[in-house]
């Protein structure tokens, strides 16, 4: 048995080959490659717009469809391929049904869909109603072809309208008002559709005068493909200068974002203090900051503005101007927070702020504490070797809510030993494969087992969990961002 005889049947070598003769193969083995080029970019378009789109515009999907259906028909009407491809002769003629009538008839209606996507307002409309013009033409040329009825009419007809619809293509950019510049990245596709349509419509000419020479409409369609690559090139390297500047703007923010932020925990006798803030980008909307107000006395504020970005770290940079002006209350919670209320009320209307303020007196041991909108605090209470640990909840409205609003504090005392954590809500909504949220109860479980460590190590064992939790690695992109602010009430120091 013949080795061949096992292959399907396109594949198998005909027995007698009909070539054409030596120059117009030469043309149709150039067509044949011009099709596999045009197909081959089709496909990578229809590709990336179905299974890599990340934009609503649609011209991309209409241009690939046109390039696809034109690839396939020039494919197929290269006659060496009848003769190189053995196949029933059935196939030859339900192929040139559908390549001949069908696709012939109806390609153009991407092309005119993505013309439409591409043209000035002012042309929308007037597209439209050409394109439904061609839908009913395309479907009367159809039927004429397939029944083999009125075709010589409906032929010429078809050639006339094919010839104004190029001469539109080609007369389009000379149609913006004076004073008005053609985009720059669309001046190479207008040429482009202009060098196309013009071989168009000189083959449709050269049919109506029943003059048969050579089809040079591929080479016009190569050049406009040719030309849509050079405007994606333009586009690909202008966003890339913008995304470059970007990222120069977003570092800038980030340096001042930083600078910000205290450089050092204050030293305060008998509290070891220890703060991390963890952004989960360049920039972020969490804020933490300290009021000194001597050696024993300090105020520690953490802040979370809603929503990430410039917007939220701009919002959290206010907050450091606004906390420094509250410095003569440092001692009460309730007034810091309306201080910073107001400063805030008015200045922004997509984004509020939950703050929580903390106000320790080692001397006194005592602490206030007052929220708005936070996440509660938390307090560790030494019970013989054991710290229990449990939520303060002091909540009053988000900070630049109203004007109005009043803030309530509350007052406990605290012994050596005892310590307390404030914290963002991106501790509390770390979340882990099966979307579940690490969560409060969950937070002060683990706690219970960490109250032997220094408040910088109680930090880092905090951070590990959540890392584990989550199961991402410390490099992944958090979440949100998580700031986390430990104070140990120590012994010795207390005691002297």
């Amino acid at each position: 048995m013949s080795l061949f005889s096992k292959l399907p049947i396109f594949l198998s070598p005909a027995t007698a080959l009909d070539w054409p003769p030596i120059r117009e193969l030469r043309w149709q083995l150039a067509g044949f490659a011009i099709g596999v080029v045009i197909l081959s970019f089709g496909v990578a378009g229809l590709w990336l717009f179905f299974f890599q789109r990340k934009t609503a515009d649609r011209s991309l999907v209409y241009f690939s469809l046109f390039s696809f259906l034109y690839a396939i028909r020039l494919i197929f009407r290269q006659s060496f391929l009848h003769s190189l491809v053995t196949a029933p002769e059935s196939f030859w003629k339900y192929s040139d049904l559908i390549i001949d009538n069908f696709i012939d008839n109806f390609i153009v209606v991407p092309l005119t869909l993505f013309v439409i996507e591409v043209a000035q307002v002012r042309w929308k409309a007037f597209l439209r109603w050409v394109l439904l013009f061609q839908i009913a033409f395309a479907t009367i040329r159809f039927i004429s072809n397939l029944l083999r009825a009125g075709q010589h009419p409906v032929e010429i007809i078809y050639h006339i309208v094919i010839v104004a619809y190029c001469a539109l293509l080609i007369a389009y950019p000379f149609s913006f008002p004076r004073g008005q510049r053609m985009p720059r990245e669309f001046k190479g596709v207008y040429a482009g559709l202009a060098v196309f349509g013009f071989f168009v419509a000189w083959n449709n000419l050269a049919d109506l005068a029943k003059s048969h020479g050579r089809d040079l409409e591929p080479l016009g369609f190569l050049v406009l493909v040719c030309c849509l690559g050079y405007l994606a090139a333009s586009r690909t390297y202008s966003n890339e200068q913008r995304l470059l500047s970007i990222q120069k703007e977003l570092e800038i923010a980030r340096q001042i974002q930083s600078s910000i932020l205290p450089r050092e925990v204050p030293r305060v006798a008998g509290l070891d203090i220890a703060a991390q803030y963890v952004p989960m980008a360049a920039v972020a909307g969490d804020f933490y900051d300290f009021l000194v107000v001597d050696e024993k006395r300090v105020g520690i504020l953490v802040a979370d503005v809603t929503g990430h970005g410039v917007p939220a770290a701009l919002i959290a940079s206010m907050l450091k101007t606004a906390l420094a002006a509250q410095s003569a209350f440092a001692s009460d919670p309730a007034q810091v927070l309306a201080g910073l209320n107001r400063s805030l009320c008015g200045k922004f209307e997509e984004h509020f702020v939950t703050a929580g303020y903390l106000f320790l007196d080692a001397e006194r041991q005592i602490l206030r504490y007052a929220g708005a909108g936070h996440p509660p605090l938390v307090m560790g209470a030494l019970d013989g070797k054991q710290i229990a640990f449990r939520e303060i909840d002091s909540n009053g409205l988000l900070l630049g809510l109203s004007e109005d609003a009043t803030y309530s504090s509350l007052e406990l005392p605290f012994r050596p030993g005892d310590r307390c954590i404030l914290y963002t809500d991106g501790v509390l909504e770390a979340k882990n494969g099966a979307q579940e949220e690490f969560g409060s109860s969950r937070f002060l479980g683990f706690l219970e087992g960490q109250g032997h460590l220094a408040a910088a190590l109680l930090i880092s064992a905090s951070l590990a969990e959540l890392t584990r939790w989550s199961g991402r690695g410390e490099s992944a992109t958090r979440e949100d961002d998580i700031t986390l602010i430990a104070v140990n009430f120590e012994r010795a120091a207390l005691n002297r």
